[in-house]
């Protein structure tokens, strides 16, 4: 990323606050958006890790799928994603993936059956921001006649992400703090509606708030102005979501990676393994079957140089294994991590390698992924 003085980067509606807050600003996906605010990259990582943080995500594509009911809407999407969106609930979220022909993935998104006062038919999408005309083009061209896409440009997207992020929303929107992880619903913050997931991406507790973009800022303000929240810029974004093991769209999975090598196959569940009928079926299954040729792994480093997107992994003996996909420094794990695919044979946690960086072989591990425990907020079961 490097500072942008482009005048054609589109902004979001938060963008002149965010420069009232002092954010450096960085184009990212065709827009600027913040990279980080004074406090800085690791100040704010920690603040997630440890209060809450409040990141603007409006660049993202939201879209609604509209159908004539939900079983047709389902299985149009169910065709071109693996996903079970037949069975998904009012009020429920599902992680799901957009794939070619060949199982490559398009992209991935979230899937949302809103709550039973909705349309019949209607699903809703939050899909990556340089993908998302990639992804509308897709899925008009592959979607029957009877179900059309509907992108909601006049939307904005907000993630209170943290520990604390429950209690601070239930101050302004009373009644959320029961909901459980992946799920969804109408909400209203100080009589603002919204749409409100208790999702995220940095592996801690959250919701993201999705509402009509000329009152997000009331609403991003109301949020700053509480003790616990501070703004989280790109920056710390990335070091979150590397930490919790989360795919980077373009870095960690593109059109040449399988649900299957990229390991995602928890959103592949076991109707749609048996009957098949989405994009790259028969590969996939084969791979589920087989073993993949290579996978996605995470890797510790030794010292304190973090390694870089396509920084060459290599076994003791110098043989190449594969490349590095996203890679910097965990400050919650207090040094340098990576993700790479590595050959599948030696995607075995524990098993030494060595990183390429800057011209020397630095010792890595081979690390089971999450680097730090998920902490999603799960309803107890009775």
């Amino acid at each position: 990323m490097s500072e942008s003085t482009s005048d054609d980067l589109r902004e979001t509606p938060l963008a002149a606050l965010h420069r009232e807050l002092g954010a450096r600003m960085v184009p990212f996906a065709g827009y600027a958006m913040p990279v980080q605010y004074p406090s800085g990259i690791i100040a704010e990582h920690n603040q997630v890790r440890s209060a809450a943080g409040l990141f603007d995500v409006s660049h993202m594509g939201q879209a609604a799928l509209l159908g004539p009911d939900h079983e047709t809407t389902a299985r149009a999407l169910e065709a071109l994603a693996p996903g079970d969106f037949l069975g998904l609930a009012h009020g429920r979220v599902r992680y799901s993936m957009l794939l070619t022909e060949d199982g490559g993935i398009i992209d991935d998104l979230m899937v949302t059956r809103p709550s039973a006062d909705a349309p019949d038919g209607t699903l809703l999408l939050v899909v990556n921001a340089g993908r998302k005309e990639i992804d509308y083009a897709d899925l008009r061209a592959r979607l029957p006649a009877s179900v059309s896409v509907e992108p909601r440009e006049t939307r904005a997207l907000l993630a209170l992400q943290g520990p604390q992020a429950a209690e601070v929303l239930a101050r302004h929107a009373p009644g959320i703090a029961g909901m459980g992880f992946m799920t969804a619903g109408p909400a209203t913050f100080d009589g603002i509606a919204m749409g409100l997931h208790r999702s995220g991406y940095t592996g801690e507790d959250g919701f993201e708030l999705s509402l009509a973009a000329d009152t997000v800022e009331a609403v991003a303000r109301a949020l700053l102005a509480e003790p616990e929240v501070k703004p989280i810029g790109l920056g710390a974004r990335d070091s979150l979501r590397l930490e919790a093991g989360l795919c980077l769209y373009g870095h960690d999975i593109d059109v040449t990676t399988t649900p299957v090598e990229a390991d995602l196959l928890f959103a592949i569940p076991k109707r749609r393994r048996e009957e098949g009928g989405f994009p790259g079926a028969s590969h996939i299954l084969r791979q589920i079957a087989e073993g993949p040729p290579r996978k996605r792994v995470g890797l510790k480093l030794d010292g304190k140089a973090p390694a870089r997107e396509g920084a060459a992994i290599k076994d003791l003996s110098g043989r190449h294994l594969g490349s590095v996909t996203s890679g910097g420094f965990g400050p919650t794990v207090g040094g340098p991590i990576a993700m790479g695919y590595v050959d599948a044979p030696d995607a075995v946690p524990g098993k030494a390698m060595t990183i390429e960086v800057r011209g020397r072989e630095l010792p890595a591990t081979v690390t089971a992924m999450p680097f730090v425990p998920h902490r999603y907020f799960r309803k107890p079961t009775t």
